[in-house]
């Protein structure tokens, strides 16, 4: 999970968690055998984050080894790295707070001891924030389960279709993509290239109504019996309320044949766009019910405070990390 997993792993140990998602997935070259491809994956997906677990880790410890006790001005830097990582002013302030009550009852003085004090509290305030802890999908029993992908422009929503199709694929899935951005020139274009590419069905209608291209999905998902469906829609801004009542038209048609779809909406916010993506989300959410979060381009960035400040301020899971 990203920041999560370092943080768990206390400054940059390289063991990931049992649990933690695995998102990164291969689409190119020809299918492994199963456990040198996990293998691959995970060293790929530690890679990735290391631009922001080092970049995090390293200024808490050149921190600690230039203080040799905890004073004021140490917590002011505390405050200060939180800050610029994106980690939220006042979740920050929380954090530090707290860290500063419990480390005088503890009477901890000495820095290193006080950093790792301070990241058990960073993964404890994600574990206690509310909201689904699950960072899998929710599959349906007895009909296609249906995932909508939404967010704003640039952020890879298509390149994550196309990701989650081969994940899943490659877990014996019947997958079906569903172009629903059908007016960016080259959008319907570029999600049947990674169709083709992954070995999974496509459904288009170029220059269509969106509603009307997840009507006949929503037909052919049923009566083809697919496992997973992938709606792929057109970025927009959250500021834009025509675009948004075009996702809440699209949900409305996909409800009209199963009710309790979409069974996931994922947000899909660029880890670049730091506390905008707080904003995003919070628009979203309304319009679509949003689920859970996938936060791409990870491995471009330092910073990884914004999935803390996802899960404080939305209650929102992480499902998946994007790198590449």
């Amino acid at each position: 999970m990203g920041l999560i997993s370092f943080l768990k792993n206390k400054f940059g140990k390289k063991k990931e968690p049992e649990n933690q998602a695995k998102t990164e997935v291969k689409q190119e070259g020809q299918p492994q055998k199963e456990p040198v491809k996990e293998e691959s994956s995970h060293e790929k997906y530690i890679t990735g984050l290391d631009k922001s677990r080092i970049g995090f880790t390293e200024r808490l410890n050149r921190l600690a080894k230039s203080n040799k006790t905890v004073n004021a001005e140490y917590f002011d830097e505390l405050e200060r790295i939180l800050i610029e990582a994106d980690v939220g002013v006042n979740l920050t302030l929380e954090l530090i707070q707290e860290t500063v009550k419990e480390s005088k009852a503890q009477g901890i003085q000495d820095p290193e001891k006080l950093n790792e004090l301070l990241i058990d509290k960073m993964f404890v305030s994600y574990a206690n924030k509310g909201g689904s802890f699950d960072t899998d999908i929710k599959f349906a029993k007895d009909t296609p389960t249906i995932i909508f992908l939404c967010g704003v422009n640039g952020v890879g929503k298509t390149t994550t279709a196309a990701k989650l199709a081969h994940k899943y694929k490659n877990r014996g899935k019947k997958v079906l993509l569903v172009a629903a951005d059908t007016f960016r020139a080259g959008a319907v274009e570029q999600l049947t290239f990674w169709a083709e590419k992954v070995g999974v069905d496509i459904i288009s209608k170029p220059n269509c109504d969106p509603a009307a291209v997840c009507y006949d999905a929503m037909k052919k998902s049923i009566a083809e019996n697919y496992d997973l469906v992938l709606v792929d829609t057109a970025g927009r801004l959250q500021n834009k309320k025509g675009l948004m009542d075009e996702l809440r038209k699209m949900v409305s048609i996909i409800r009209k044949f199963i009710p309790e779809a979409p069974h996931e909406s994922l947000l899909i916010i660029d880890a670049n766009t730091g506390q905008n993506g707080i904003d995003q989300a919070m628009v979203f959410k309304e319009c679509c019910d949003i689920t859970g979060i996938i936060i791409t381009k990870m491995d471009g960035t330092s910073k990884g405070g914004i999935i803390l400040s996802i899960r404080d301020r939305l209650a929102l899971p992480v499902k998946f990390i994007g790198l590449g």
